[in-house]
């Protein structure tokens, strides 16, 4: 099963094709949600969408985007073609601010956006995110209000509540498909270390990608984004950016930031398995255990420490670490957050004041090993700032390999690989690239390949 981002993309040489990539519990804090009703009779089943659709579809839009690649053929050498994406988009603000996926307009020049009734404007980005895949558009020369939706962030929806996907599947139009929310909080799908997504079994194929998941108040509950699929196309399995994340991109565009600013807890932890719940006396599996707290972080000076199995986020269970980044992400900077968590067998609830990633998240600070077994790997120590940008755990010490220059020993010899994070010497910490210089044979190296750790001697 392959997860598959949702434009359609491809060399505009060639046809176009899709571009392969790959509950939560009602929190009492967010009020009461309203009583749901199921169908009664055949009538109530016959009745129609119509009204959400009228309501929802004139506020999404679909986005053509053009741009240059650069291709290496064997044959031909190295040269440049124009590629393209179509995909979806949803209005957000009426005087064109527009919501759409960041992978259907990333490495694009020309960004063009077609309404539901044929008018079309070229757009700007004003924000691209990749960790949450949303990008925000400014759309030029709009001199009327347009459709909007608004953006649900009260988090509300329950397994079960019937959605609409509304996007441009394939190319062929705007198109409406029905489904149901089928599980919220989705963490573990390859799509983002740092996402919690809206599953629904909702018809969404590729060019869908962008496009709006309502519910039926016809609000945007989140942002269609990726689907799983051996074919390529809808197998009722799809995920949605939700509408928490998606705000907090839109508001840091509208603020006029360059980046999205996600604060962190400053701890790390693995997922409770059975094993490991019945080590500790849980009743079932759940949080996740730390295993990592930072020094001087936001978690050390609440109190939290390793060992501690921590289950919520302001009262919303959370079972992993990208579970965890999503909850402290989706507040800013300085705010403060209850942590509920386990220790002892006992449950307890500290406030933590979750802060910014701490360093440069600059990788202009890498350097090439000039001497020694490593020579010729590119690498950069890791601070928090500049980890979370690459994908790698805040809370990770030591010094990433950028890139190895092939035929160099510290590739063909010592094994070294792009991702590597280069974290003990000899035994000792890693905490500077300046230690990696010089290394001879019979030096004892540990490295972290893919949250693997290594160990061996160089020869």
């Amino acid at each position: 099963m392959k997860l598959r981002h949702l434009a359609l993309a491809g060399a505009l040489l060639l046809s176009a094709c899709g571009s392969p990539d790959q509950g939560k519990a009602q929190d009492a804090t967010f009020g009461q949600a309203e009583e749901r009703v199921v169908p009664r009779d055949a009538g109530a089943v016959k009745a129609s969408f119509a009204p959400v659709v009228q309501l929802t579809a004139p506020a999404v839009v679909n986005i053509a985007a053009q741009g240059v690649q650069t291709v290496r053929d064997p044959f031909w050498g190295q040269f440049s073609q124009p590629t393209g994406s179509v995909g979806s988009g949803v209005i957000v603000r009426a005087d064109g601010i527009v919501v759409t996926n960041n992978h259907v307009i990333e490495g694009m020049s020309d960004i063009r956006v077609s309404l539901a009734d044929r008018r079309e404007f070229p757009a700007r980005v004003l924000l691209a995110d990749a960790r949450s895949d949303i990008a925000v558009l400014q759309l030029t020369g709009v001199e009327d209000q347009l459709p909007t939706l608004r953006i649900d962030t009260s988090e509300t929806q329950q397994v079960g509540d019937l959605v609409l996907a509304i996007g441009n599947p394939f190319g062929v139009g705007q198109t409406v498909t029905n489904g149901i929310i089928s599980a919220l909080n989705r963490t573990e799908t390859g799509i983002s270390d740092s996402g919690s997504f809206i599953q629904t079994d909702a018809a969404i194929n590729p060019g869908n990608s962008g496009g709006a998941l309502v519910d039926m108040d016809g609000d945007l509950i989140g942002i269609n984004t990726a689907i799983f699929s051996r074919s390529g196309s809808s197998s009722g399995v799809g995920f949605a950016v939700p509408a928490t994340m998606v705000q907090q991109v839109v508001s840091a565009a509208l603020g006029g930031e360059s980046a999205v600013v996600r604060p962190w807890l400053g701890v790390s932890g693995e997922a409770v398995t059975s094993e490991r719940a019945r080590e500790l006396g849980l009743d079932r599996p759940r949080g996740l255990v730390v295993t990592r707290v930072w020094d001087g972080g936001p978690g050390d000076d609440a109190g939290i420490r390793e060992g501690d199995v921590i289950v919520s986020i302001d009262g919303t269970a959370v079972d992993d670490q990208g579970g965890l980044n999503f909850r402290v992400g989706a507040n800013a900077p300085g705010e403060s957050v209850r942590v509920g968590l386990l220790r002892g067998g006992r449950e307890q609830t500290l406030t933590a004041r979750v802060e910014r990633l701490p360093g440069d998240a600059s990788l202009e600070r890498a350097v090439v090993i000039q001497s020694g077994a490593l020579t010729g790997a590119q690498v950069l120590a890791l601070n928090p700032a500049v980890a979370d940008r690459l994908g790698v755990d805040p809370t990770t010490r030591g010094v990433i390999v950028g890139a190895v220059a092939r035929g160099t020993y510290a590739r063909e010899r010592v094994g070294l690989r792009t991702g590597d994070v280069v974290i003990e010497i000899d035994g000792r910490a890693v905490t500077a690239a300046s230690q990696l210089n010089d290394l001879q044979r019979g030096t004892g190296i540990t490295i972290l390949r893919r949250g693997e750790r290594v160990s061996g001697t160089i020869r």
